[in-house]
């Protein structure tokens, strides 16, 4: 008797650890698949649901998942149904009181040892009878999946003959209802990550854009107005439009006879400095466009950015311009190079925007009040700096000036009255 005890134990140890083993082979594989799929959770899904009903020898298996917003619930996936009372994707109220909606709303495991032995049988539910008389299911295990304090689905397992599900199945399939929520959490996090990637992606791109933009813009605008087109998203403000203007002119006095007697590189080593500096203080007074050529400058104020005293502005940037100048021409005189400067402003109303053609185009204005700042700068003598009658009376409380009387300009078809900033304003 001691001898068939000691089989009998033997029998038992060894069923155990046959069971264990294929328990542990099912996990791995179960954890391989997770690696595998993490962007999409349907294949553990049928992993789990086979491991599951071949370790605990079920009939039937199926794997419910809660909408978010927690009133119904739905078929994820399932193994070994012939006909089913829900395919895939079809849904379920959850607040009915059936064994799957209330084991996701409490969390609680269900184990029925015989469905025909319920009241949902007995009162002829239709749910439980067609499982019952259509599926032939008698014993059903349902457990929770369970992320953090609440059920968010669960596994299902049925039997077709009255075989209760036992504790260390309850327990296997708790371990297959855990993994199954990491693998949930997995193609989350995944989806997550591409759609914030996606997202990154996209803004890249955009910044990418923008960079390119603003540098095919730059290379034919003021940098000022390439600014205000990209902020604004538009590029509307570079179509002709009208604009109130300070417009300012200068340029070397006695530039042309300097190129006629000096090196190529002497006159390039002017201009650069000239440039160099006049640019600096066109930039520190907020200008919005200034177009250089040779020795002429033209700097507008008031479009594309808005001031609200464009002419004191022209002013302002004219008496820095020609304090500086007079600091250069010192400089230049030690080295035999007499240059003088001169400027021109006036205040009135001109037509503005993009002339040229595609890869070669420049941000400019034209009217009257330019053509009586470019007539005024190559009228002023040295140091002087002109002034439109505007000009003159929209900063009469601000900059004193006198009249030198009227004069007749080139493509002005009546006669202008000029004045002369006063020589006391300094910068």
């Amino acid at each position: 008797m001691a001898d068939v005890a000691e089989d009998s134990d033997r029998e038992d140890l060894l069923v155990e650890l046959r069971r264990g083993l294929r328990r542990e082979a099912a996990t791995r594989r179960i954890l391989s698949v997770i690696q595998k799929s993490r962007d999409d959770e349907g294949p553990v899904f049928e992993a789990i649901l086979t491991q599951a009903a071949e370790l605990c020898e079920a009939s039937q298996a199926s794997l419910q998942l809660a909408n978010a917003e927690r009133t119904h619930f739905e078929i994820a996936a399932y193994w070994g149904f012939e006909e089913t009372a829900f395919s895939v994707g079809g849904s379920a109220p959850l607040d009915s009181g059936r064994p799957i909606p209330e084991v996701i709303r409490t969390g609680q495991t269900i184990n029925i040892a015989d469905l025909r032995d319920t009241d949902f049988y007995r009162e002829k539910d239709p749910v439980i009878s067609h499982v019952v008389d259509i599926e032939d299911v008698r014993s059903w295990l349902i457990v929770p999946l369970t992320d953090g304090a609440q059920a968010i689905g669960a596994i299902a397992l049925s039997r077709k003959k009255l075989d209760p599900f036992a504790e260390t199945e309850i327990q296997l399939v708790e371990i297959f209802a855990a993994q199954a929520v990491i693998a949930i959490e997995n193609s989350r996090q995944f989806r997550a990550l591409e759609s914030l990637n996606s997202a990154l992606e996209e803004r890249v791109r955009d910044q990418v854009d923008e960079i390119e933009r603003m540098g095919r813009l730059k290379r034919f605008l003021p940098t000022a107005v390439a600014d205000v087109v990209v902020s604004s998203g538009s590029e509307k403000i570079l179509s002709s439009h009208r604009a109130l203007l300070g417009v300012l002119f200068c340029d070397i006095r006695g530039f042309t006879a300097f190129c006629e007697t000096a090196e190529p590189e002497e006159t390039i080593e002017v201009l650069q400095t000239y440039h160099e500096e006049m640019g600096k203080l066109i930039n520190a007074h907020g200008a919005g466009v200034d177009l250089r050529m040779g020795d002429g400058i033209m700097v507008l104020f008031n479009d594309p950015i808005p001031r609200d005293d464009p002419a004191g502005d022209a002013i302002r940037l004219a008496i820095a311009m020609r304090a500086r100048m007079a600091e250069l021409g010192k400089d230049w005189k030690r080295t035999g190079y007499r240059l003088g400067f001169g400027v021109g402003v006036s205040l009135g109303y001109a037509t503005v925007g993009l002339v040229g053609y595609e890869g070669r185009s420049d941000y400019t204005a034209s009217g009257t009040a330019i053509n009586v700042a470019s007539r005024l700068c190559e009228m002023a003598d040295d140091g002087e700096i002109l002034l439109s009658a505007r000009v003159a009376i929209a900063v009469e409380d601000t900059f004193s000036s006198v009249s030198t009387g009227k004069v007749t300009l080139k493509g002005i078809r009546e006669p202008v009255e000029v004045f002369r900033l006063d020589p006391g304003h300094a910068s």
